[in-house]
């Protein structure tokens, strides 16, 4: 029998197809719904209360209207604040994404290691709960940087991205004290692997970035283990569906756009 179950992405923009990618290296068939709250976006500037009713509410309509197997909060800002209402609110599997803190300080030699996520994601008690079980051993500096996700965004409109304005970004972490001992970066919000290459030209000789989407590709994989996929048109909804919104579909392979 045919499944045509979708799995079910969201982010506040188009950060999570840092998930999606090697998600779909892993399960090639699995169709793909991706949506994006760019009527909400930046999440990482919103209050969290905002943000801790918005994600539910909205999440509840997508799988309403799509009826995936499982969804993806693949989103670090969203999942820190608002992942267990949603896992209350749902009837499906819900994985969320969160700062790739444990593997950072198993790569790490120096011992000290950067967080590098949104203002909302790096002030969160649930960074400080990993970085006590998995980086104890660690010094772990963090920046916030909205600047970023901007820049990502700008890059899948097909705009260039200033190098000045990523290493800007970068130096609120680097420069902090003790900043140039770090050798492992954490991308802790999933827009920054869009901007693997200008991170790394930014960054001093050494230093490593890690991020979440592997891992969270890894348990998508496990929970839908044994499942039958059908091929269907990959969806790409946004909840504003504006210009830049039309150039970022432009340049992606998405087979329908449509407004949530």
């Amino acid at each position: 029998m045919s499944d045509t179950r979708p799995i079910l992405f969201f982010d506040s923009g188009v950060g999570g197809l840092s998930v999606v990618a090697p998600t779909r290296a892993l399960l090639p068939r699995a169709p793909i719904v991706y949506a994006a709250d760019s009527a909400g976006f930046p999440y990482g500037t919103r209050a969290e209360s905002e943000i801790a009713a918005r994600v539910p509410a909205l999440l509840g309509r997508l799988v309403e209207r799509y009826r995936p197997r499982l969804a993806v909060i693949a989103c670090n800002t969203a999942s820190t604040i608002a992942l267990p209402a949603v896992r209350a609110a749902l009837d499906v599997p819900v994985v969320g994404t969160v700062p790739a803190i444990k593997p950072a300080a198993a790569m790490s030699a120096t011992r000290v290691i950067g967080v590098l996520g949104t203002e909302a994601t790096v002030r969160q008690p649930y960074v400080d709960d990993l970085a006590a079980r998995f980086a104890g051993d660690c010094r772990v500096l963090r920046h916030g940087s909205a600047a970023l996700v901007e820049l990502a965004e700008a890059k899948l409109a097909g705009e260039a991205v200033d190098p000045a304005a990523v290493a800007s970004a970068l130096a609120g972490l680097l420069d902090q004290p003790g900043g140039e001992r770090i050798d492992v970066v954490v991308n802790a919000c999933t827009h920054f692997p869009l901007l693997a290459e200008e991170l790394a030209a930014a960054a001093p000789p050494g230093v490593r970035f890690v991020d979440g989407g592997p891992g969270i590709a890894r348990r998508i994989e496990s929970l839908t283990a044994g499942q039958v996929w059908a091929v269907g048109p990959d969806v790409l909804v946004f909840t504003r569906l504006g210009e830049h919104e039309r150039r970022v579909a432009a340049g992606l392979a998405f087979a329908r756009v449509e407004a949530l």
